[in-house]
């Protein structure tokens, strides 16, 4: 049997590579039509949104439905670890880091991914990047900072700062704005290419980010309480 499934893999692979070759050029009329359709719809897309990044302006306007859920499925998700680890005893040692040239270069990494985090919520509107890019490079300096640093040190910060509290308040926020925008409610959208352009999406942007840099640092402080570390 083995044969037969590698003479078929081969035969789809060579399908796939030759197939263009044998095009007419009808077939190659379809396919510049069909780009050009889809460079309509990109513009249509940038125009109506306002930003030059079209998938943002999928996101935050188009699908805005969907994004409220994807908001409030990556919600439950914490909460679904926070659930599970409930009745867990918290472990008794945390490996972490302690050579200082690993420290030193997470410490680098999460300042670097940290301001990544920043320039991709304040400006994900205008080029690639946005929210929950954001989110997920905010949570990786969390992430790095916490493999070499205590897991009370990190407690600590979490109550000091509110982050549960941001985290709530952020989810709130976008769903009530997004629900403005759904009633037809907007911001002026501004002038193509500035910062302060788009209407509601580059608020969107930074709400998501904080919303998923706060929950990926709830879920790294559980799994470290209750996991460890290394």
């Amino acid at each position: 049997m083995k044969w037969i499934y590698a003479v078929a893999g081969v035969a789809v692979f060579l399908k796939l590579l030759l197939l263009p070759l044998f095009g007419s050029n009808g077939g190659e009329l379809e396919a510049v039509d069909w780009a050009l359709a889809d460079w309509e719809i990109v513009q249509s897309v940038v125009s109506e949104a306002g930003v030059p990044n079209a998938v943002s302006g999928i996101i935050f306007r188009n699908r805005l439905y969907d994004t409220i859920f994807e908001v409030v499925v990556f919600t439950v998700a914490i909460m679904g670890v926070k659930f599970l680890l409930a009745d867990e005893q918290p472990t008794c040692t945390v490996y972490q880091f302690t050579d200082q040239p690993s420290i030193v270069l997470a410490r680098l990494g999460a300042t670097i991914a940290a301001l990544v985090c920043v320039e991709l919520a304040i400006r994900g509107h205008l080029s690639p990047g946005g929210g929950f890019a954001a989110g997920v490079a905010g949570g990786t300096a969390i992430g790095l900072v916490a493999i070499t640093s205590s897991a009370q040190y990190m407690e600590q910060l979490y109550e000091r700062y509110g982050a549960a509290i941001w985290e709530k308040v952020s989810v709130l926020l976008f769903v009530a704005i997004a629900l403005v925008s759904l009633l037809g409610l907007s911001l002026s959208q501004g002038e193509l290419g500035s910062l302060l352009s788009g209407g509601w999406i580059p608020l969107l942007n930074v709400l998501v980010a904080l919303k998923v840099a706060l929950g990926s640092w709830a879920a790294i402080l559980l799994f470290i309480r209750y996991r460890g570390l290394l």
